[in-house]
């Protein structure tokens, strides 16, 4: 090939042989930098404590870490927690930010602005600066300790984010569709539900996942509101195995892979509808 037709085809974008190589290693060293955290706490899991910090593959292979997590530790109690904590939180978070998106899309009210500017502005704040208010609010309320509280604080982090994205989502679904509702006969809550809901899965997909990871992988608030070993959420659990003098890093790794699996099967089913939601979410009306 001569040099005038690799110059004329470098011109119309496409790579150099060295540029292409770079750009392969770079993806390279990037997938290793992004597996190998994940990979190395599997590989750890079933080995002995005494083997943790030993740097090769397992040597003496167990499913001890994992018999122990799950029978002599109240996992199975944490679990429970956090499935009651996350499933409520993922519901009610998808309802209320699906029609908060919904209302502040389509309707022209009092308030919409400030509204607007509220859900932004409750993003901001840290969750450092947030825990002694929101103890106090909960304690107040006879909600510490119990998940209908933890619910609540959850929410306060998943609904403004979410609610942002679906009017995102909703201003790109044509008005029309709710004219011809209205023609129909349906009432503005009929229109939502059964003509706009249907269209806006990859949205929902998306407000979903993000509602149950707030309350799946949750830790500070987990910690705060939440005491005595029974009444625990996953993240908190994990705290157990780890003290001031000690650290059971087998049973650590085990309760970690077990969190992480549920997540991975969320992930995994609904990840054919994050890219065009997040995409849809991210127009600007």
């Amino acid at each position: 090939m001569s040099t005038d037709t690799q110059t004329r085809r470098r011109g119309r974008g496409e790579r150099s042989p060295l540029a292409s190589a770079g750009l392969h290693l770079t993806l390279l060293i990037a997938t290793v930098v992004a597996v190998f955290p994940p990979l190395w706490l599997v590989v750890t899991s079933f080995k002995p404590t005494t083997d943790a910090f030993d740097t090769s593959l397992v040597k003496n292979f167990t499913f001890g870490n994992y018999s122990h997590v799950l029978a002599d530790t109240r996992f199975l109690a944490w679990l429970g927690n956090s499935l009651l904590v996350v499933g409520l939180t993922t519901v009610i978070g998808v309802f209320i930010s699906a029609t908060t998106g919904y209302a502040v899309s389509r309707f022209r009210f009092p308030g919409l602005r400030p509204l607007m500017w509220m859900l932004l502005i409750t993003q901001m704040f840290p969750v450092a600066v947030l825990i002694v208010p929101l103890y106090n609010l909960l304690a107040s309320l006879g909600l510490l300790n119990q998940p209908v509280g933890l619910v609540i604080t959850y929410l306060t982090i998943a609904v403004p984010f979410c609610a942002w994205m679906m009017k995102g989502y909703f201003d790109g679904i044509p008005a029309e569709i709710d004219e011809a509702g209205r023609v129909d006969g349906l009432t503005p809550f009929g229109t939502f539900w059964r003509l706009i809901m249907p269209l806006a899965k990859p949205g929902l997909a998306v407000t979903a996942f993000y509602s149950f990871i707030t309350g799946w992988a949750e830790v500070a608030y987990a910690s705060a509101f939440m005491t005595g070993e029974e009444n625990l959420t996953l993240s908190g659990g994990l705290q157990t195995f780890v003290n001031q003098y000690t650290a059971d890093w087998g049973s650590l790794t085990a309760a970690a892979v077990l969190i992480a699996a549920p997540a991975a099967l969320v992930f995994g089913f609904v990840q054919r509808h994050l890219v065009s939601g997040l995409t849809a979410g991210a127009t600007k009306s």
